[in-house]
């Protein structure tokens, strides 16, 4: 989404979205895509996947100890 559909979406100021954008940036959570005038984001779908798979190892855990 560009930055302007993303504002749409919430009943928030553009600064306040931009800074919370900067944010997920620095953290790698989204990535930015520059064309023409606009900048689109996306999510860095790569990190939830971790994040998920860290998880599942403590349901797995969880499973072998239930036996």
């Amino acid at each position: 989404m560009s930055a302007g559909e993303i504002v749409a979406e919430f009943e928030l100021s553009n600064a306040t979205i931009s800074y919370h954008l900067s944010i997920l940036k620095k953290a790698d959570l989204i990535f930015e895509t520059r064309y023409q005038k606009y900048i689109y984001y996306e999510i860095n779908t790569s990190v939830f996947e971790d994040a998920v798979m860290w998880l599942m190892q403590f349901r797995e855990d969880s499973d072998e100890t239930k036996g």
